[in-house]
């Protein structure tokens, strides 16, 4: 089938009450947001409040159990399964398939929380640690606690609903949506109103997820061109910015997947690993070396500390603004996420799709904050620039604060404002998508048209986020919307599993030929091929 076909497909396919509930919630919201934003403001601290202190626990055990879920699906015979038919392959190469799966993943908030994040750490260590502000056991616990937020918990949670949705769509010939994964074990009323509910409440997680992301991304580009281009910051600038940006991103949309997503998403790796590489060699290039391989160890060594903590024995404010809003903004973004990442790992087996999920963009990750965090707390030590000012006046200033730090920070300040910029189109590009295909039936390739209306929705809700708040706006959202959401991936996982229990590649393959040796023989035979070639013979076999 041709686009054009397709496209004429994708309109009939259009889900017209779902898409009327969702834009009218949607829309709904804006309004509210717009005609009295302290009263939104004042209901999303109160509904903040009451869900970290009644359901904290539930976002800590639920990113624990898809954690383990995707490393026991990985190492045992469920990973020889193909996400598609036996003799299909990879649609996309490993280097496009990764750089589209890291944008769409956590591009903004990389960029955004690369300096912040470790720098309030370092100035304000967790309660529960009971370390010393501003010394050097504050700076391995603000590494540990950093790469715990956004390494392996946040892409299990991605992996998660990617992989239902990819073995749905792909393995089963289903919708493209998240109520189809649901069948095993509701059967027909996945179709009904208890499969529009969950759809509905996929599409608000990523409405809320996205703005969340763009907002952060506006907050910082405005930032940027306050110090770059003396542009006075605030709540004007900020929205222009998210005007502006919105209507590049309806450009790329129309592009298509292929030509918009997949050029910007290798545009803005190759940039990252610039801004990257310039800051490790210009930076504290030692030091950096040093802070890798350390805070992978306490990182670790103090994983089930980490990942175990709740309000219980430690202050539950702390929680809320660190590890709840995370684990609550990845279990939002995890339909947008999921979906697109299902969307382009078409050929892949399980055990290859969820070791390029879980692995890869972690260890990316990893090497990230080792060199942008690290390079900032040695700065910071060295008083070279007071970057913890620099944090606490706002935490979009904290970036641009290391890059003034070092030679040639005007021009690598602009490199980061573009970096945030193309972030900024890529998410709401693949969100938009996700989206219109969520309320398309599922539809691979949705009409533009409705792809470009969730774009504007997506920005026009970002706006409304930051005149009720700002930065702690953002966070309530997320996680008010991702409490619900958190039930729907817990079944969606029960679904995942029971059906590929009974799946005829399990089936067939006794247990004893499986595991880790298995895992690692797979993980070494992964190098592309061409996507039409047929399985060998010892591979059928």
């Amino acid at each position: 089938m041709d686009e054009r076909a397709e496209q004429r497909a994708a309109g009939r396919s259009v889900d017209r009450p779902l898409l009327g509930l969702a834009v009218g919630g949607v829309l709904a919201v804006v309004a509210w947001g717009v005609w009295t934003p302290e009263l939104v403001s004042s209901v999303g601290e109160s509904g903040l409040d009451w869900v970290i202190t009644t359901f904290g626990w539930l976002f800590v055990v639920a990113a624990n159990a898809f954690l383990v879920l995707t490393f026991v699906l990985a190492l045992s015979r469920f990973g020889t399964i193909r996400l598609g038919a036996e003799t299909e392959r990879p649609e996309f190469t490993t280097l496009a398939w990764i750089a589209m799966m890291f944008s769409a993943g956590m591009g903004i908030g990389l960029v955004f929380f690369a300096v912040a994040e470790p720098i309030q750490h370092y100035a304000s260590p967790p309660p529960a640690t009971g370390t010393e502000p501003e010394t050097g056991a504050a700076a391995s616990v603000a590494m540990q606690f950093t790469l715990f937020h956004w390494t392996l918990h946040p892409w299990a949670i991605y992996a998660v609903v990617a992989l239902a949705l990819a073995y749905s769509t792909f393995r089963k010939g289903r919708e493209n949506r998240i109520s189809a994964v649901f069948r095993p074990v509701l059967g027909s009323r996945a179709d009904g109103t208890i499969g529009r509910m969950i759809d509905l409440l996929s599409v608000f997680a990523t409405v809320f997820g996205s703005a969340t992301s763009l907002g952060l991304g506006a907050l910082q580009v405005a930032a940027g061109l306050n110090r770059v281009a003396g542009i006075p910051s605030g709540r004007a600038v900020e929205l222009v910015v998210i005007g502006a940006l919105t209507l590049a991103f309806v450009v790329s949309a129309f592009s298509g997947l292929y030509r918009g997503i997949k050029w910007l998403s290798t545009t803005n790796v190759v940039l990252a690993v610039l801004l990257m590489l310039f800051v490790f060699v210009v930076g504290p290039t030692v030091y950096v070396l040093d802070v890798l391989p350390a805070s992978i160890g306490d990182y670790l060594s103090n994983l089930i500390f980490m990942s175990t903590r709740t309000g219980a024995f430690s202050e539950p404010s702390w929680l809320g603004s660190w590890t709840v809003f995370y684990w609550a903004w990845w279990i939002s973004w995890a339909p947008f996420v999921g979906t697109f990442i299902a969307r382009i790992s078409r050929g892949r087996t399980v055990r290859q799709f969820l070791i390029g999920v879980l692995l890869v963009p972690s260890g990316a990750s990893v090497v990230w904050f080792a060199v942008l965090g690290g390079s900032a707390l040695r700065v910071q030590a060295n008083g070279d620039a007071d970057l913890v000012a620099e944090t606490a006046a706002g935490t979009e200033e904290a970036l641009f604060g290391l890059l003034e730090a070092l030679p040639l920070g005007a021009l690598t300040s602009v490199l980061a404002i573009v970096l945030v910029t193309l972030y900024f189109v890529t998410s709401a590009d693949s969100a938009s998508l996700v989206l219109a295909s969520l309320t398309s039936r599922g539809a691979l390739r949705p009409r533009r048209v409705i792809v470009v209306t969730w774009g504007v929705l997506i920005g026009g809700t970002a706006a409304v986020l930051l005149l009720a708040g700002g930065l702690s706006a953002f966070q309530q959202a997320t996680i008010m919307v991702a409490l619900p959401f958190v039930v729907v991936m817990l079944g969606l996982a029960m679904s995942l599993v029971k059906e590929m229990l009974q799946d005829p590649a399990v089936r067939a393959r006794p247990p004893h030929r499986h595991g880790l040796a298995d895992a690692l023989h797979h993980a070494r035979s992964t190098k592309e091929e061409d996507p039409h070639a047929r399985l060998t013979k010892d591979e059928e076999e």
